[in-house]
């Protein structure tokens, strides 16, 4: 009986932590970047050719892949076509090509061939927060993994991407990237 107790105690004290852990009420919103400078417009900045650098980790926070990439995006008014060419460590080449939609100032929508349904972006401010699921292929299986991604301006030429990767809400790995525009 004071087992099934110390048990029971245990099971809740844990679900208590699994469900607050997972709580997003104090977690980081693009809204709050709204009045700050320098301002990112991700249609300019994406335009052009810029250059990447980055490294993944796993959830551990060990560095588990590297990379360089070409981005090379072109701006119709309404749409941004980003091509990525991403060069990984390992001999690995990887190519994208979002279509990215401005809904207005602050909202947008993107599509890749190999993200599920559409990605959904937010602009305030120095920062981009792009949300999406994206195919990843792991030992001949292709993982679907939420992106919780964000960009911030540091200048002109200069902009830093986070990127959270989580599965069934449990972080799997972290991204880190250095963009310089041409």
């Amino acid at each position: 009986m004071i087992k099934t107790k110390i048990m029971r105690s245990i099971l809740l004290i844990m679900s208590v932590f699994l469900i607050t852990s997972c709580s997003n009420k104090s977690a980081m919103k693009p809204e709050d970047f709204k009045n700050k400078e320098p301002r990112l417009i991700i249609e300019e900045y994406l335009s052009g050719n810029v250059k990447a650098w980055g490294v993944l980790q796993n959830r551990s926070g060990k560095v588990t892949r590297q990379f360089s990439a070409d981005l090379d995006g072109t701006w119709d008014g309404k749409q941004l076509i980003l091509k990525e060419k991403f060069n990984w460590d390992d001999g690995e080449v990887q190519n994208r090509e979002w279509t990215i939609t401005k809904i207005d100032e602050n909202n947008y929508e993107g599509t890749a061939g190999d993200v599920v349904g559409k990605a959904i972006g937010y602009s305030y401010g120095p920062a981009f927060k792009f949300e999406y699921v994206l195919l990843v292929p792991v030992k001949g299986k292709e993982l679907k993994i939420t992106f919780d991604d964000w960009i911030f301006k540091q200048d002109d030429r200069v902009a830093i991407n986070r990127a959270t990767m989580t599965k069934f809400g449990f972080k799997v790995a972290e991204l880190t990237v250095v963009f310089v525009k041409d």
